[in-house]
């Protein structure tokens, strides 16, 4: 069980994977060797030892806190002018029904185009999104039919955006480094989503709704000026000399065949679908349980952001002392039983306390996955692969979460969340009394 300590096996297993170079992959240099262990360095936050991942890290975190301010005005505005929680559901809808027919043909693009590139494009289609909403509330022109419009081509855009986002991180560091910039980069999703929404209401409450769609227009400079900088080479592949369908048929063909991948896909199909949901459920544990308001939700909401964000140095931690295969297993378990400690949670301060501790454990096992589906993928793949992972997990959460509300409905948001609780538990327990299932899913 134990992680390979010895700097013999950790210099093998970089040279085996270093293997990759040969495609002109060029990452920004590691930190100065030094006679220590340092932060930056082989510790928790090992990352931010590379120029470009430090400044492509930075520019993200005040871009997406730019979208999550967006996303606060804007739900809040569609609730104000339709009076409708199910039309907020159909904007929040028409940001993910892209990924269900799109995503798959968005992972070829990224394997195939400048990942960069391709980057840089669709950020400027989602900047010119939200400069066109700020323009039209303005003039009080934003309409349903304006606002879903706009609302879809962003998300079209977005959809072609996260596979090229998700592989070009793998590409700013070194292999060994993979797992913290993976879990660093969701640490500053996590960051972005516990600050942007209390600055969205801030910024509503003083201003406007448009002003918050103008400040996410300027925050996409961040990310585009940040991805000009990097100096790290981010090469096209050769086109497939098949097409566009056999390309995307090339990945799923893989997956089939090669059952770590399948098997680690099918544990993130389980949770996306009774765990992850759980935010869902969160506005009727706040109100109708704990006896709590709009801040009440917001805090519990909050901080399953913060947990998720303080979990990436912990998780790169323990990658340097266990096998990705455990700590999928370890961070299941744990997942699974804070789903159930919530459910039956009367406590506030308690509550905020397990949405921490489930913030932390789903956090391990997304960036667990992803770490190993990218590790041991050729870099061709890698667009594809994430691209697969954004439909389980982006894909999925939504369905399973319109499952666990009309389940809500008609029994209770506690019940249905101690189901959701026990059900990653039971695949926990099956996961250690079958551990073949995981043998393989490691990054050597």
């Amino acid at each position: 069980m134990q992680k390979r300590d010895n700097e013999e096996n950790e210099q093998e297993r970089e040279v085996v994977v270093l293997g990759e170079g040969e495609t002109g992959l060029s990452p920004s240099p590691p930190p100065a060797e030094s006679g220590e262990r340092t932060l930056l360095r082989g510790g928790v936050l090992s990352a931010f030892g590379y120029r470009d991942f430090s400044i492509v890290w930075s520019g993200a975190l005040l871009s997406n806190i730019g979208t999550w301010i967006h996303m606060s005005a804007l739900f809040w505005y569609v609730k104000e002018i339709t009076g409708s929680d199910a039309w907020v559901g159909l904007v929040t809808a028409a940001n993910f029904i892209p990924v269900f027919f799109l995503v798959l043909f968005a992972g070829s693009l990224a394997d195939v185009l400048n990942r960069k590139v391709l980057i840089i494009v669709t950020q400027i289609v989602m900047m010119l999104g939200a400069l066109a909403l700020g323009i039209f509330t303005s003039f009080d022109a934003s309409g349903l039919a304006v606002i879903m419009i706009v609302t879809l081509i962003m998300g079209t855009a977005f959809t072609f955006n996260f596979p090229a986002w998700r592989a070009i991180i793998t590409d700013l560091v070194q292999p060994k480094d993979i797992l913290n910039a993976v879990a660093l980069d969701a640490a500053e999703f996590n960051m972005a989503r516990f600050i942007g929404p209390w600055l969205g209401g801030i910024i509503v409450s003083a201003w406007s709704v448009s002003a918050a769609f103008y400040i996410n227009a300027a925050s996409f400079f961040t990310i585009i000026i940040a991805l000009m900088l990097i100096q790290t080479k981010t090469p096209k592949n050769p086109p497939p000399p098949h097409g566009t369908i056999r390309h995307v048929q090339e990945i799923l063909v893989y997956v089939w065949h090669n059952r770590w991948a399948f098997n680690i896909l099918i544990i993130l199909c389980v949770a996306s679908i009774f765990g992850l949901p759980f935010i869902v459920l969160l506005p009727g544990m706040a109100k109708d349980v704990l006896g709590k308001d709009v801040g009440g939700y917001g805090l519990l909401l909050g901080f399953v952001g913060l947990g998720a964000a303080l979990a990436a140095p912990f998780i790169t931690w323990l990658n340097r002392r266990f096998k990705e295969s455990e700590i999928i297993k370890i961070s299941a378990f744990g997942s699974g039983l804070l789903l159930v400690g919530f459910s039956l949670s009367r406590t506030f301060w308690l509550s905020l306390l397990l949405s921490a501790g489930l913030g932390v454990s789903f956090l391990m096992v997304s960036a667990a996955i992803n770490t190993v589906l990218q590790a041991r993928v050729d870099r061709n793949m890698r667009g594809r692969i994430m691209s697969l992972y954004i439909l389980v997990f982006q894909g999925l959460m939504p369905v399973g979460g319109l499952g666990m509300g009309l389940l809500a409905d008609r029994t209770s948001a506690p019940t249905v969340l101690l189901i959701g609780g026990l059900v990653c538990t039971a695949m926990s327990v099956a996961l250690f009394a079958f551990p073949s299932f995981l043998k393989n899913a490691v990054t050597q």
